[in-house]
């Protein structure tokens, strides 16, 4: 205490008292017969106390002021928008980027998960036409189903994004798309849905007609998946339903009749809620990079309703998934080349996937919804095309031998 000083005892009142005014804040005042006791700093840091109500004020034994804490300061500003240097979206005029972005072009993964439905239900349809489909033709269904994800992903994504305009913007992952930052107003984004789901009609009209009526209640679907988010925690559930609508496309596009066709129509009702539960599984995982935003700005989503038991779901919607993927080929005559390996396939691919994420990661999380995609839907699809193959040559063997 060798630095400290002797100070006559100052006049303070007591902070909190029953007078009338004790709801005031107190300040303490120097009188000329205290001052004259106290240095120059001291005399600084009181009077500094005394005019910037709110403040702290810490001294030293030396006497020296080591710090005055005012009102806090504001928290720093959240980053601002920067047009995209690389990639895709930098080589693009400046005006198209915005609807670039709206679209998600620069994330393809959303219209690959659109897609490897419409692929599962070709390749599982093939087989089942009169006469059996050839390749090239099995090809130009995938190509023309590929196109239409593109399209029709980026028509949900806009959908989506203005229903959420009013939420995005307190979502740290969200808040700087097109339209939660102004770039686009909801008028335009509606425009440029309509511009998308004209062309998706364009591309839908290449197939045959049979397509269309299956394909439109689709859109319903489309439209209302963003307003799941705010009266379900299920609303993965909902996506699943509009996701995995190409698992039944497949079959009436090379001519398949699902009315008359109790095999083909048992495979597409299987494939179909196989494929949703694969929506909820890989929606689950995303959920979870918005997590706590979603929380405080009322959004609901399986991740939240089922956080602490998130990999427990996960493994029952893994083992549902697949169940329902060797059901659909059980349905249709599938062989070895299938079970293996798009059953079998898909189970260990699932497995390593759930057992490696770390949900508490956001970039975790997101390079697994990312490849998983290609690793799961990668799978089914060789175990697919190589049963579909196995019987195109086992079919032309015997149209051979027939000749004979």
């Amino acid at each position: 205490m060798a630095g400290c000083q002797i100070l006559p005892r100052l006049p303070l009142p007591r902070a909190f008292s029953s007078t009338k005014n004790s709801h005031r804040l107190w300040h303490p005042q120097l009188s000329t017969r205290t001052s004259q006791w106290l240095s120059a700093s001291r005399q600084l840091g009181i009077e500094t106390y005394t005019n910037r109500p709110r403040s702290l004020i810490a001294y030293h034994t030396t006497t020296q002021l080591l710090s005055t804490a005012t009102n806090p300061s504001p928290s720093p500003a959240a980053p601002t928008y920067t047009p995209p240097q690389t990639g895709l979206l930098s080589y693009l005029p400046r005006s198209w980027v915005p609807y670039a972005e709206l679209i998600r072009i620069d994330k393809p993964s959303g219209s690959y998960y659109l897609f490897f439905p419409c692929i599962f239900s070709t390749l599982l349809a093939a087989p089942l036409a009169t006469p059996m489909a050839p390749p090239l033709t099995v090809l130009g269904t995938s190509l023309l189903f590929f196109a239409g994800a593109i399209v029709m992903r980026g028509a949900g994504c806009t959908v989506n994004d203005l229903w959420d305009r009013n939420l995005d913007p307190h979502v740290a992952r969200t808040r700087l798309r097109p339209i939660a930052r102004g770039a686009i107003t909801p008028f335009q984004g509606l425009v440029f849905t309509g511009a998308q789901l004209l062309a998706g009609l364009a591309i839908l009209l290449q197939f045959p007609l049979p397509c269309f009526f299956y394909a439109t209640p689709s859109l319903l679907l489309v439209a209302t998946y963003p307003l799941a988010k705010r009266v379900t925690y299920y609303p993965q559930f909902v996506l699943g339903l509009t996701f995995s609508w190409g698992a039944i496309m497949g079959f009436p596009a090379l001519g398949v009749d699902l009315l008359s066709n109790g095999a083909a129509q048992a495979a597409a009702a299987l494939l179909y809620t196989s494929n949703i539960a694969w929506t909820v599984l890989y929606d689950m995982i995303y959920a979870h990079m918005d997590i706590k935003d979603d929380a405080k700005a009322g959004i609901k989503s399986i991740a939240l309703k089922h956080d602490k038991e998130t990999k427990q779901v996960l493994t029952g919607l893994a083992l549902t998934q697949v169940a329902l993927l060797a059901g659909a080929g059980i349905a249709t005559g599938a062989g070895p080349a299938f079970f293996i390996g798009s059953c079998g396939g898909a189970l260990v691919a699932l497995g390593v996937m759930i057992k490696r994420v770390n949900l508490k990661n956001v970039k975790d999380c997101w390079w697994w919804f990312v490849n998983g995609c290609w690793i799961t839907g990668g799978v089914i699809t060789l175990g697919l095309t190589a049963e579909y193959l196995a019987k195109y040559v086992d079919r032309d063997g015997e149209d051979s031998a027939g000749c004979i």
